[in-house]
């Protein structure tokens, strides 16, 4: 072989092995590339996947927030509502305790608390009152029941209220205490029985 044979042979040879270290160090860049891309593949994956549950759990959060907001305003819209329709009711009821109390049955009525009265009294002195507005009926009910009847000061709407001082007792018919009674137990029922 001459020189130049020589030459190309070692130059061939040199060529070569270099083309194949140079792609053997191409090819570990390139998995230690692969490796990291890899790496920071999985690592940008699991931070969203962490994101996305954060976000989730802020949007849920805000739901159920926005969901309490929402309750809290329709109840107090309930309650405001069930107020109202309550008082317009309990007008209506007063309404029909005026219409009552002009009825031959109101003087019936009014005779029967006063004899219950002085019947619980028995012997012990007793103060029966009658309403302001059931003044004109005062000799009327004096003479049916042979009780002597006391202009109440105040007015209770119709009804009677009895004292007996000796034992403490008063015995309360009065037609504001029965209605104001009944509206602090009246409660609207929602049709799953809840209040």
């Amino acid at each position: 072989m001459t020189l130049e044979e020589k030459i190309t042979h070692l130059q061939s040879n040199s060529m070569e092995q270099a083309r194949a270290e140079g792609n053997a160090i191409i090819d570990a860049h390139r998995e230690a590339l692969e490796k990291v891309f890899e790496d920071h593949k999985a690592e940008a994956l699991r931070q969203s996947e962490t994101r996305i549950k954060a976000e989730t759990t802020n949007a849920r959060l805000s739901l159920n927030q926005a969901a309490a907001r929402s309750q809290l305003e329709i109840k107090r819209r309930q309650g405001k509502v069930q107020q109202d329709l309550k008082d317009k009711i309990f007008e209506e009821a007063r309404s029909l305790v005026d219409d009552y109390m002009k009825t031959e049955a109101y003087n019936d009525f009014l005779v029967y608390c006063i004899r219950q009265a002085a019947c619980f009294a028995g012997q012990e002195p007793v103060v029966i009152y009658i309403n302001p507005s059931d003044e004109s009926k005062r000799s009327d009910l004096e003479d049916a029941t042979r009780v002597h009847l006391t202009i109440s000061a105040e007015d209770f709407i119709g009804g009677v209220r009895a004292v007996i001082r000796s034992r403490n007792i008063l015995i309360d018919n009065s037609f504001k205490t029965q209605l104001r009674n009944e509206y602090d137990k009246f409660m609207f029922l929602g049709g799953d029985g809840i209040a």
